[in-house]
């Protein structure tokens, strides 16, 4: 199958856009997994304190 130069640039700047989407989500992500550990840690320290 071959594309129209039209359909290609098409192809790639759907490409362009679901990076940019899928960064975005992965920057939430990490976020929210470093606010996680750091709940972790601090839920993590009483225990660590009565052994």
């Amino acid at each position: 199958m071959e594309l129209t130069p039209e359909q290609l640039v098409a192809e790639f700047q759907d490409a362009v856009m679901e990076l940019y989407f899928a960064r975005k989500r992965i920057a939430v992500l990490e976020s929210e997994n470093q606010a996680l550990r750091a709940e972790l840690a601090l839920a993590a320290q009483p225990a660590e304190a009565e052994s």
